[in-house]
């Protein structure tokens, strides 16, 4: 063994520029020294139109009026992220105020007429068993936020609910990519169906894991509703084509499409998924982001499965990122396991140990999410004054924008149930294709790209959410304020595109 003083000594004598680095002695660190699979991922809601408008982002806020820009900021309509400023909906109050006393509890005592005393209550309860927040929680969760978790879905289906099966996650994306990385349990031949159009995600994470998206087409014609013998047909294919379907993915509220799912047809999809031995993936993060929820209600797939008695192992995911609560840089998040084994649940819980725990505030997002205010309550007043001017702010603003795009000619578009997008469809000029396919372009993204050039609005192309060969859409974000003016933006830069391209 080398004394110290020999060890330090043989440091200090060391002189870098003694030795000669070549790149033959060094690996290369570059693009295509890395993993494949790494290099396949694509993900268009932050892709290439987010960057650029990034950029001019930064120019307007550097140079002002002098910009030498045709417009003066920047609208962010290219993802649902309710609280980045420009869309600035606001925080819930009472879910503030908890995480502010969860992040420094001595406010109790600073500033005692402050809080109301449900929220103290609340605080001093999630303290009692959390303790620090800078603290590493239990791996799956906080176990009274993951019994909270459980309550809140037995009273909505009206079915047991066990907190053992409950993960608490850093959003909704982080359970979907953990699913997804343990069903693909053979690289290329693994696969999963994906409902087209789909949230980019899903492509993405099955690229990051090798694993082959099975597309299946919604029905535009018929308001983006799911097709069960869509669904076979894509099962049918992917299997000719020597593929193994492991799961299926259902997002419901649809995004980009903001579609909802009959009972009947959860039904057919539950059956279908026993019978071909896949696992349902549900997404449901936007179970409350309900337009019209007399005529387009929300039915989980947990209280569906259950209803029937079905054994099909399901998998259901929610956020606090969506909804009224518009989180989505807290990181909270979390999956239900049904009909999932202990020892399925075993590797689960194996996987998400390796990351130590989810964020603790993003926990706490989810207790106030699961729990909000009961009538009564201090809080409850302005709870409801809150959460219900935000859902009708987002109904009124995604019929009206409806309305605007289908008085266009060329563009078509479903009036969104749910959810927080609209995605018309828009028919292009041929010499507009011609000169996308000349520049190297998908059309709509071209479109999509001199939409952000001419007016500052951020898109999302349809070719990133996956559309049928021929046609093009764009997924555009309800959130932003001043509908009007955004509408009339779009509306203008649409006559003259088309009329540039006749």
């Amino acid at each position: 063994m080398l004394k110290a003083s020999v060890r330090f000594g043989s440091l200090s004598s060391f002189h870098p520029q003694a030795h000669s680095w070549t790149r033959t002695t060094m690996r290369s660190f570059t693009v295509n020294s890395l993993n494949p699979a790494v290099r396949n991922v694509q993900y268009a809601v932050r892709g290439e139109l987010a960057i650029k408008a990034e950029e001019y982002r930064v120019i307007l806020k550097e140079k002002g009026q002098d910009s030498g820009l045709p417009f003066d900021r920047v609208i962010s309509s290219n993802i649902g992220n309710p609280q980045q400023k420009g869309l600035d909906q606001p925080p819930i109050t009472f879910n503030r105020q908890v995480a502010a006393l969860m992040e420094w509890p001595q406010l109790m005592q600073l500033a005692p007429n402050t809080f109301p005393q449900d929220v103290i209550n609340r605080a001093k309860e999630l303290h009692d068993e959390i303790g620090s927040i800078g603290a590493y929680s239990h791996s799956q969760g906080v176990p009274l936020i993951r019994q909270n978790v459980a309550k809140f879905i037995q009273q909505r289906d009206n079915h047991p609910s066990s907190p053992d099966n409950i993960f608490l996650t850093g959003g909704a994306s982080a359970g979907v990519s953990l699913l997804i990385s343990m069903l693909i349990s053979e690289p290329h031949k693994s696969g999963i169906l994906i409902p087209i159009p789909q949230y980019p995600l899903y492509t993405a994470t099955l690229a990051q894991f090798s694993g082959v998206a099975i597309p299946y087409h919604l029905d535009e014609a018929h308001e983006w509703s799911t097709s069960i013998d869509e669904i076979k047909a894509a099962l049918r294919k992917a299997k000719e084509d020597g593929i193994d379907p492991k799961a299926l993915v259902i997002i419901n509220p649809g995004n980009p499409t903001g579609a909802l799912l009959k009972e009947e047809t959860q039904r057919e999809v539950a059956n279908l998924c026993a019978e071909h031995g896949l696992v349902l993936l549900a997404d449901e993060v936007y179970q409350s982001n309900l337009h019209r929820a007399a005529e387009f209600p929300f039915t989980s797939f947990k209280k569906v499965v259950c209803d029937m008695g079905s054994p099909v192992p399901l998998v259901s995911f929610h956020s606090i990122s969506k909804g009224v609560t518009g989180e989505c840089g807290r990181r909270g998040g979390y999956f239900e396991c049904h009909n999932i084994s202990d020892d399925v649940r075993a590797m689960m819980y194996k996987m998400v140990s390796v990351g130590l725990c989810p964020p603790l505030q993003g926990q706490i997002g989810v207790d106030c999410l699961v729990r909000p205010p009961k009538e009564g309550d201090e809080s409850y007043a302005l709870w409801k004054e809150e959460t219900s001017r935000i859902h009708k702010v987002l109904a009124q603003r995604t019929k009206l924008m409806a309305e605007h795009l289908n008085s266009l000619p060329g563009v078509s578009c479903v009036d969104s149930p749910g959810a927080l997008y609209l995605y018309p469809k828009i028919t292009l000029p041929e010499k507009a294709i011609a000169a996308a396919r000349a520049a190297g372009k998908e059309p709509d993204a071209f479109y999509a790209l001199a939409l952000l050039d001419a007016t500052g609005i951020c898109v999302v192309p349809g070719s990133g959410f996956g559309q049928k060969e021929g046609e093009y859409h764009y997924r555009l974000t309800c959130l932003c304020p001043g509908v009007d003016e955004y509408v009339g933006k779009l509306e203008k830069f649409h006559g003259e595109f088309c009329a540039k391209y006749q």
